[in-house]
């Protein structure tokens, strides 16, 4: 039987395209199936869409997980006449224990299979497991599936081990979330030199982070400016930015203030990097053609009632604005470092060129 949807959300026309492949024999019993991964590469959609097809596969019987290896199609149901065969030799309770033993050793051929061979020997994946390896994977699968999608049991499946191995080498997810976060800030480190200047330094450190948010947009909602924790590649960068207020006038606690300030700015607004990231993969547009396909009717609700909402009323007779969260950045950051001039200013510490950034 092959099955063809033309019309349904994303997710029910890939489900319906990996239940034809399954029924079609094209995926035989025991194969893997693509990974949400693989799929949200296949069909351009994002992890939460590609999560939804196979929870509806496995939730058809079509497709089952197995540890260590990923989810795999489900061994085919017995046909409405088995339960009368169960009577019969070779039939029945003895055929499923058959049956049994079959899947088992076709999961331990499975490559990263855990059954009872690969129990009892260490497999070629562990032998060259290490923290590192472990974290490199881990920042794959954030940034290619997002940060919901990260689990020990998914690094696991990446790697191709099972879970438990994982333990012997980081504790749990939350250390391995604080050794993916020193990892990229150690990517892009600070340059060896500061900048000459504290506004011309806090922008290099500020540009810096906006940088590495982009490239990991999984990376800014797993800050925390509250409950921070030890990654040093990432406390450089505040150790970076006090340097470059020191001898100012400020306090110790303005300068720390200021730091910490500018940086939850920057990360605040780079939470926006994963968010968009989703909404472009499930609708399968850009925020610019998102907006351009918005039902005039909406449109006109919002910008051009100019009783309830003057001042859209008189945007929309403007020339187009960029609120891109790059201009967004750029105008937020140089606002903020003005208030930061404006309060060594006001303690009146620093000359004219300090003032001017250029001290």
């Amino acid at each position: 039987m092959v099955v063809v949807v033309d019309g349904g959300t994303p997710s029910e026309r890939i489900a319906a395209e990996l239940r034809r492949r399954i029924t079609a024999g094209e995926l035989s019993p025991g194969a893997r199936v693509p990974s949400t991964r693989r799929i949200m590469q296949e069909w351009g959609v994002a992890m939460a869409t590609a999560t939804k097809v196979l929870n509806r596969l496995r939730e058809e019987g079509l497709v089952r997980a197995v540890p260590g290896v990923g989810t795999v199609v489900a061994a085919r149901r017995a046909p409405a006449g088995a339960a009368a065969d169960a009577a019969r030799p070779g039939t029945g309770r003895d055929a499923g224990r058959d049956a049994g033993r079959g899947a088992s050793r076709e999961a331990e051929r499975l490559p990263g299979a855990a059954g009872a061979a690969s129990a009892r020997l260490p497999r070629g994946g562990e032998r060259e497991l290490g923290r590192e390896r472990i974290v490199e994977a881990a920042v794959r699968v954030a940034d290619t599936e997002g940060l919901a999608a990260l689990s020990m049991r998914r690094v696991a499946t990446e790697l191709g081990v099972a879970t438990m191995s994982l333990y012997h080498h980081v504790p749990g997810k939350d250390e391995l979330l604080r050794l993916m976060m020193d990892k990229v800030f150690g990517e892009q480190p600070l340059p060896g030199a500061p900048a000459p200047g504290w506004r011309t330094g806090l922008e290099e450190v500020s540009r810096l982070q906006w940088r590495i948010y982009r490239s990991h947009p999984w990376l800014a909602s797993t800050m925390s400016f509250t409950r921070p924790v030890p990654a040093p590649d990432a406390a450089l960068h505040t150790e970076r930015a006090i340097s470059a207020l020191a001898g100012l006038g400020l306090s110790w606690e303005e300068m720390a203030q200021a730091a910490v300030s500018l940086a939850a700015f920057t990360c605040g607004l780079a939470v926006h990097f994963e968010r968009e990231a989703q909404a472009e993969q499930d609708s399968g547009m850009s925020a610019d053609e998102w907006m351009a396909r918005l039902d005039d009717e909406d449109r006109d609700r919002l910008m051009a009632d100019p009783e309830r909402f003057p001042m859209f009323d008189a945007l929309n007779r403007r020339p187009e604005i960029d609120l891109g969260l790059d201009a967004l950045f750029e105008f937020g950051l140089a606002r903020m470092l003005d208030g930061v001039g404006a309060l060594i200013e006001a303690r009146g510490k620093a000359d004219g060129s300090r003032l001017t950034g250029n001290g």
